[in-house]
């Protein structure tokens, strides 16, 4: 494992660390809390040190099964979670200081740490990004030791920009995958001038880039990949990355031409991440250990030629930029 550190948190964290999203199972199984347990172990094993959960990824189980975990090892192991989607409706108004302090003080009791090494707020609605006062609540959690520091999880570089205005925001969690490539625009440069941590999510595309995908796979009623590919439960971004599932498939297919006799995609997009300093690590989720084993491996990769890259954001050019670059 190598390590990389958290922006001005000053955390050495593993380039390769773990998202929580389904780590009791696959999308829409409900929850297993030996298989939770198993992953979590597994890759507390192979040297992840950070771990990302949230308050609402299965009713809050997934935050009990990682502090259940964290408590049980011996190493020094970082639990991010996030607040903030609990709230119903998801609106502007609904984000209230007093209503954020109270679901951080709950992530603290599901998980039973004394603090959490970092709270995010859990992709809020934009406006929410203007009001000082929400930020400065979490600097008095941060006096009361409840928390140690502040980020953000965000839809879009516009928010992500605006956030990091905000010198309490250490970190910022975002989209950044080879069929999302605008963060690393303006934003990447931002970040970096402000020693701002950047954590990757849904580096895979929702499993898309894994490259195990085709016309005929069928996901769950309950899998946002298949009821969320219009948006219509929560920001299409979120899903695919917000790419058209068909008009994907064919630029995975001119991946795995240039990759050839590479079945799992998944170490070789991983790797494409990671060329970037100023990501701080990436969190793709797993729901067996294979899947942990399986992003892991992207160490046992050899490194990818400049002319790898540069075929790899051809086909991001031609397939998927014009429809995903600007929207978010």
């Amino acid at each position: 494992m190598n390590y990389r550190t958290l922006g001005k948190t000053g955390l050495k964290i593993s380039e390769i660390s773990l998202g929580t999203w389904q780590v009791g199972g696959k999308w829409g199984s409900g929850f297993n809390d030996k298989k939770a347990d198993e992953i979590i172990n597994t890759a507390i094993d192979n040297g992840v040190n950070f771990i990302d959960t949230a308050d609402v990824y299965e009713n809050g189980l997934s935050e009990k099964a990682v502090g259940r975990v964290v408590r049980s090892r011996s190493e020094e192991v970082y639990v991010a979670s996030k607040c903030g989607r609990q709230i119903n409706p998801h609106v502007n108004e609904g984000y209230q200081p007093d209503v954020l302090q109270k679901f951080v003080e709950d992530s603290l009791k599901r998980t039973g740490l004394e603090a959490l090494d970092l709270i995010q707020l859990h992709c809020p609605p934009t406006d929410v990004y203007y009001r000082p006062e929400i930020f400065e609540r979490f600097e008095k959690l941060k006096e009361q030791g409840k928390i140690k520091n502040l980020g953000v999880s965000v839809e879009k570089v516009e928010e992500a920009l605006k956030a990091i205005e905000y010198p309490n925001v250490n970190t910022v969690q975002i989209i950044f995958n080879v069929f999302r490539q605008r963060p690393k625009e303006l934003f990447f440069k931002e970040a970096a001038k402000k020693d701002v941590g950047i954590i990757v999510r849904v580096p895979l595309a929702s499993g898309l880039l894994t490259g195990k995908f085709d016309s005929n796979t069928i996901f769950d009623a309950e899998d946002h990949r298949n009821f969320n590919r219009d948006g219509s439960a929560f920001d299409k971004g979120e899903t695919f990355a917000g790419i058209d599932f068909d008009k994907g498939l064919k630029a995975v297919d001119d991946l795995k031409a240039l990759f050839p006799g590479q079945e799992n995609l998944a170490p070789i997009a991983l790797q494409w991440i990671l060329q970037f300093k100023e990501v701080s690590c990436i969190i793709p989720g797993a729901s067996s250990m294979d899947h942990v084993k399986s992003n892991l491996s992207v160490f046992d990769m050899p490194e990818l030629s400049p002319e790898k890259i540069t075929k790899m954001n051809d086909i991001y050019e031609k397939y998927i930029k014009q429809d995903v670059h600007q929207r978010w």
